[in-house]
């Protein structure tokens, strides 16, 4: 199955046109597609199904749990997929049953243990202060954000730790695990710009335990791309983003739209 992957485009700013990549049999947005959401527009008619992501700038300015049903009726209308908390089974071309869990996952600020926790939220002040999301009348601090994570790591581990079911329908059966969040899952999808610093949590979790039977982890938010390979006591996981960033900060220099995967 080829999945076309796109995140990080910042619609509401970037001057980037999305294209379909020939022979594409997926579509996978990453988040982080645009802050005023007019973009997505872009994906309604799209050749293939499209799975998104919501990323956390989808969120900004907003009511974190009023956005969220916004972006599912709009992505309704526009015929895409948004997963938040949800799995999705589809057939690959080879037969074989694909499925996709998804969650934008949040940041919970213990990519470096829980003794670093409070300085790396601390770190985290400068992007909630960007988002300028809101809960319920509050701020969207870190620790709102934080236990917002935990509970995409929940919903996901459980998530992960089911087995299909051979004995029922296609919606319960599946042959291959794929992953996608909008927040990286593992400290290796660090930014080399930055490496290891406080605020390097505010962009990976330490998700690198969840990752057995997963065959792929497709995410963003990190705006550099990242293809690499983790090797687990149940064989490999490959960990793929291709997010595309800012031009002004020479991010999306030979970014390649058209970039697919494998599965």
């Amino acid at each position: 199955m080829k999945l076309q992957l796109l995140s990080d485009l910042h619609l509401e700013t970037e001057d980037f046109t999305p294209q379909a990549a020939p022979g594409a049999d997926l579509l996978v947005l990453a988040g982080d597609i645009d802050t005023t959401w007019a973009s997505l527009s872009l994906f309604a008619n799209w050749p293939v199904p499209v799975l998104f992501v919501p990323g956390n700038h989808e969120f900004d300015r907003r009511d974190v749990d009023e956005a969220l049903a916004g972006l599912r009726d709009q992505c309704r209308q526009l015929g895409i997929r948004l997963l938040e908390k949800e799995t999705w089974i589809t057939t690959a071309p080879d037969g074989r049953h694909i499925r996709f869990v998804g969650t934008t996952r949040w940041s919970d600020f213990d990519l470096f243990g829980q003794a670093q926790r409070a300085k790396s939220m601390r770190a985290a002040s400068y992007y909630v202060k960007v988002m300028r999301a809101t809960r319920q009348g509050e701020i969207f601090d870190p620790e709102a954000v934080r236990q917002e994570a935990l509970l995409c790591r929940d919903w996901l581990a459980e998530t992960l730790r089911q087995q299909p079911s051979l004995d029922t329908g296609d919606e319960q059966r599946w042959d291959t695990t794929v992953v996608i969040t909008h927040y990286g899952p593992s400290l290796l999808s660090a930014d080399p710009r930055y490496g290891k610093q406080p605020g390097t949590a505010s962009f990976c979790n330490a998700d690198d335990d969840l990752m057995p039977g997963v065959a792929c982890w497709i995410h963003g938010h990190l705006h550099c791309r990242h293809d690499y390979t983790v090797t687990h006591a149940s064989g490999q996981t490959h960990v793929v983003s291709n997010a595309r960033g800012h031009g002004y900060k020479r991010e999306a220099e030979h970014y390649d739209g058209l970039r697919c995967i494998s599965i």
